[in-house]
């Protein structure tokens, strides 16, 4: 199973773990707040119930001239004994209290034993007892020292229906009812996190198959895109007479270099791009000036720099190579601005251009032409350090120099498979890998780059 697969599952496996918590934490809110409002429907239906028979009970002082009487309503309070009445196992009244229209107490019960008595009585005092008809039956969640308690006013009527006073009382919510309403809705989030259970591992295959799909589309969609590099470094090649293995090497000492200045993903896979069809642009240079066996003169070698914007057409032709225009617009810039075609200096020339220049005339100079023989390690990082501020930038230098040696030991001059077979790997690690797709990478997946010729004037080799 490749890391693109175990990537994927990875991600999914958290996401749908996400999404769990998520809609688990909201079932359960809804279930919470949910509960509450059943318990205080429940306590608001009994507390009706009670009213009316209160209602019933006090008829004669609520039909009283002059309106309700304070002493009588007391009297038919203390007997009616509201909180027995209406007293529950998920709890009881702690406070009941009769007011007239205008908000003026006629009557107060209060169960002094509860320890919360004191706090809920001041918070009755302070509130509003006017009528309002948005208030009645209204049952409305309170949290008096850490517990839920229900506050609810009902009006009581006269023998024409009138209303004449209301009663107003809270409940404390018992253990009992708490337990149940904790009960309720841990029942609640754990059936929510079951339903989330359930459909996740119906879909997460689903969702695996589409993925996985997408992936495998993606993945040829880069095969054939790398398949395009390939294609154009071997048309360069047909008519530049070079091989492919410079290519290969140009390309694996680029991303070596890109490695030790910490070159971002983006950017190492810009400069592979780039280093593939850094020469593209020689298919647009006549054949008399591109295979001229000795120096050009000064003309032909104005067409042969014709290259560079014939390369950056074709590559900015294509969405997926545009990243790499830079190494095919930049490679012939020096650093000290004395290059072609814009005459670029310093840090004005792109990283990526920067670093391939480096690693182009590195290749050039190790390797064997027909027009000369390969370099010792010893004379090639002469040529580079004779570049040193002028045609390079001395720090990618530096750090070049650090890797240069086993580069040159292992690749120098080599026309066989070891520099496909570790391109290969680049490929893999840059391109494939770090897509997070699913199909496994073919040993077909890599094909094999082919770029024009070599160039370095500041080696003094033809261009």
């Amino acid at each position: 199973m490749n890391s693109g697969i175990r990537s994927i599952k990875r991600s999914l496996a958290r996401r749908i773990a996400l999404a769990a918590l998520v809609v688990g934490a909201v079932f359960g809110g809804l279930a919470y707040f949910t509960e509450r409002g059943r318990v205080a429907e429940l306590v608001g239906d009994r507390a009706l119930v009670a009213a009316r028979r209160f209602n019933v009970q006090a008829q004669a002082a609520l039909d009283a001239p002059g309106g309700p009487q304070p002493d009588e309503f007391q009297r038919q309070l203390d007997t009616f004994l509201l909180p027995g009445a209406v007293a529950h196992h998920s709890g009881a009244y702690i406070v009941a209290d009769v007011y007239d229209h205008s908000g003026r107490k006629l009557a107060e019960f209060a169960d002094k034993s509860q320890p919360q008595i004191e706090e809920v009585r001041s918070r009755m005092d302070a509130a509003d007892h006017r009528f309002k008809d948005d208030r009645f039956g209204k049952p409305l969640f309170v949290t008096v020292q850490g517990r839920p308690h229900v506050h609810i006013a009902v009006p009581l009527t006269d023998s024409s229906g009138k209303r004449v006073a209301q009663l107003e009382g809270v409940f404390a919510v018992s253990d009992a009812g708490i337990a149940a309403m904790r009960g309720q809705v841990a029942r609640a989030v754990g059936l929510a996190f079951l339903i989330v259970f359930v459909t996740a591992m119906a879909i997460y295959p689903i969702i695996l198959s589409l993925v996985g799909r997408i992936g495998r589309m993606t993945l040829h969609l880069l095969d054939a895109n790398l398949a395009m590099l390939r294609v154009l470094g071997g048309a360069v090649a047909k008519r530049d007479s070079d091989t492919d293995a410079h290519n290969y090497r140009v390309t694996i000492y680029s991303v070596r270099l890109a490695e030790v200045l910490e070159l971002p993903l983006n950017g190492v896979r810009a400069l592979i791009k780039g280093a593939f069809i850094h020469d593209i642009g020689k298919i647009g240079i006549r054949d008399e000036v591109l295979l001229k066996p000795g120096k050009l003169d000064e003309e032909e070698f104005a067409t042969m720099k014709t290259h560079v914007e014939h390369g950056i057409d074709l590559a900015a032709s294509s969405s997926w190579l545009r990243d790499g225009v830079d190494v095919v617009r930049c490679h012939h810039e020096k650093y000290n601005g004395a290059g072609y075609p814009r005459q670029l200096a310093g840090e004005a020339i792109p990283e990526i251009a920067r670093i391939f220049a480096i690693c182009d005339v590195f290749d050039a100079v190790a390797s064997r032409r027909p027009y000369k023989e390969p370099c010792t390690f010893e004379e090639t990082m002469e040529v580079l350090d004779r570049g040193r501020g002028s045609h390079f930038d001395p720090r990618m230098l530096d750090a070049f120099s650090e890797i240069a040696s086993n580069l040159y030991d292992e690749f120098a001059g080599i026309e066989g498979d070891h520099a496909k077979d570790v391109l290969h790997e680049m490929i893999q690690k840059y391109f494939h890998e770090s897509l997070d797709i699913l199909a496994p990478i073919s040993d077909e997946a890599l094909p094999p780059p082919r770029a024009g010729a070599e160039d370095s004037a500041a080696a003094g080799w033809t261009v």
